[in-house]
């Protein structure tokens, strides 16, 4: 399997408060790989490192081998996609201004907008259902339209690799489901390489071809969601009892937490000691 984007010996964190330190990471190319971790655990912050919008205290991250921190912004840029957490667009903008500035890095003075410009704005915009507010401006969009619009300005980019920190974040079931299902696709017909943070590890298993699941500062397990999606898995990243049996559709691992809801099976509760 080839690599599409590693760390070497990479250590990341904040004012002086390393959250990763010589992390050897190696994310498969052609697949889609969801981060999964408790709170705070630095899984938005590696996918940060990984974008180069935080840079390493030592290590590297490399990009078809090459050092991200010594490429320029717009060679990252054509070759790697990025929606971070919470993205602020300036007051007054439209979707459809938004999603062509996904289009920016494919510019330059001898390039200006072409048609296939245009052909990759409309096809993102239809992919993630926000033809029809394309004149609205972004500021005045439900918080699900808001996402869809900042997913369909990361596909009009158009490159290999694409990272998304939280791309569910404030949508229904029904339009996370679309959106998951999108990136399934543009992972299966253009082997586009997808790297995530979701905190649903349901839906990691059921979309992701790898999991890495992350706890103080290390890779604590890393491999297909068959393979690792236990119950001493998430007791111990994530400090919760459950059972886990087969999704009946999916054949992926399917997480039931134990809690104190309305349980019909109470000795189950029981036994896990909650």
């Amino acid at each position: 399997m080839q690599t599409a984007v590693k760390t070497d010996s990479l250590s990341i964190g904040y004012t002086n408060h390393l959250l990763f330190e010589n992390l050897n990471l190696h994310i498969p190319q052609g697949e889609i790989t969801v981060f999964v971790g408790s709170n705070g655990c630095g899984k938005s912050t590696l996918l940060r490192s990984i974008a180069r919008l935080l840079k390493p205290e030592s290590g590297a991250v490399l990009l078809e081998g090459k050092d991200v921190n010594r490429m320029s912004s717009k060679d990252v840029a054509k070759k790697m996609g990025i929606l971070p957490q919470s993205p602020i667009s300036p007051e007054g903008l439209t979707v459809h201004d938004l999603v062509k500035q996904g289009r920016y890095p494919h510019q330059s003075w001898l390039k200006r907008w072409s048609e296939e410009d245009t052909v990759k704005v409309e096809s993102a915009m239809e992919a993630t259902n926000i033809s029809d507010l394309r004149d609205q401006a972004v500021d005045t969009l439900s918080g699900g339209q808001r996402q869809r619009a900042w997913i369909a300005m990361t596909l009009a980019q158009d490159t290999d690799v694409i990272l998304l920190d939280e791309p569910t974040t404030y949508l229904d079931m029904t339009h996370q489901i679309e959106i998951l299902d999108l990136l399934f696709e543009l992972n299966e017909k253009k082997n586009r390489t997808i790297v995530m943070v979701l905190h649903d590890i349901n839906l990691a298993s059921r979309y992701a071809h790898n999991i890495v699941a992350i706890k103080d500062g290390e890779v604590h397990a890393q491999g297909k969601p068959e393979e690792i999606v236990t119950c001493d898995l998430v007791r111990s990243v994530f400090g919760m009892e459950c059972q886990v049996s087969k999704d009946p559709m999916f054949g992926t691992p399917h997480c039931i937490p134990f809690g104190r809801g309305r349980c019909v099976v109470p000795e189950l509760l029981a036994s896990a000691g909650a």
